[in-house]
């Protein structure tokens, strides 16, 4: 992985509390919930059937959306 998001994962990491420990991180990005891009900057549509526990889940008319900076920066430099 190139050094700068590596440096800029770690930043975001440092500025978070996750209930899933980064199993995204820690797995190398195998382990990854199911995300749709919806074009915001900010947000992913979340396409996960069990969203239990997750912090950054928000829910508005029957659409769930996720705010993860750190699910956000892999889908969107990554392309993830």
């Amino acid at each position: 992985m190139n050094p700068d998001h590596e440096e800029q994962i770690r930043k975001i990491m440092a500025e978070l509390q996750c209930s899933k420990d980064f199993v995204c991180h820690r797995s190398g990005f195998a382990n990854l919930c199911k995300t749709g891009d919806i074009g915001s900057e900010s947000f992913l549509e979340c396409l996960e059937k069990n969203r239990e526990g997750c912090l950054f889940l928000l829910s508005y008319a029957n659409v769930h959306f996720c705010d993860c900076p750190l699910r956000v920066y892999i889908a969107k430099k990554l392309q993830r």
